[in-house]
């Protein structure tokens, strides 16, 4: 039996703590599960040191984690994660992995690599830029009136809709063909997302900064 969890979160980028994660080890304790927990925003505008499950008690004998350079090392496209347990669960994996891929080229494990000698300097200044644009959206979404914890983690920002407004999606329809920009639905990650929108922080500051002031206008000329 498998059990996924994920945190920092996606899509809604709340995080754990470690009273959360100890729990979560206490019940696969004690109802025999493998926790398999995905943890690939730990170093992305985390100010705090990055929490991993394998640190809670008992943790190695019934989890792994995984992590992802796409997110820790911006190299998104690369392809190249990583997977940390107990040999046991490591040897079933490969046992898997090997008979569905293999060969990855050998420049892409050498990048791999050398990311993994990143100075903790360079991860503070790649989420002072994560930071700045995060500053931009949450602009984005006041303007909109829509209410949104500052603390998530993660490259994104998920943001509730006022209840005043019926239908999200065709709310960010609206601002999609009038305004030119473009926020996720909720909905795409399931019903419970209904409520919500969320957006990227991948995009230039330049970029935010353009969009913030076309849902302005727009606003102001729906007012």
């Amino acid at each position: 039996k498998l059990m996924f969890v994920n945190y920092p979160h996606m899509p809604s980028g709340a995080s754990a703590d470690r009273r959360v994660f100890n729990e979560l080890v206490a019940f696969a304790q004690e109802k025999n599960v493998l926790l398999c927990h995905d943890n690939p925003y730990s170093l992305v505008l985390n100010d705090d040191a990055p929490l991993s499950i394998l640190n809670s008690d008992g943790a190695r004998d019934v989890c792994v984690e995984m992590n992802s350079f796409s997110k820790a090392f911006n190299m998104a496209g690369w392809r190249v994660g990583m997977v940390c347990g107990k040999k046991e669960f490591i040897d079933a994996i490969l046992q898997v992995k090997s008979n569905v891929d293999s060969g990855m080229f050998a420049p892409v494990q050498l990048g791999a690599i050398a990311a993994l000698g990143n100075s903790e300097e360079w991860h503070r200044s790649r989420n002072k830029i994560y930071r700045d644009r995060k500053e931009v959206v949450l602009k984005i979404f006041e303007a909109l009136d829509f209410s949104v914890d500052p603390h998530q983690k993660g490259l994104f920002v998920w943001a509730r809709a006022p209840e005043g407004i019926a239908s999200v999606d065709e709310y960010l329809n609206e601002i999609l063909y009038e305004a030119r920009v473009f926020l996720v639905p909720g909905l795409t990650f399931g019903k419970n997302g209904a409520r919500y929108a969320r957006s990227s922080l991948c995009a230039p500051v330049e970029t935010l900064n353009e969009a913030l002031k076309r849902i302005v206008q727009w606003k102001g000329a729906d007012a």
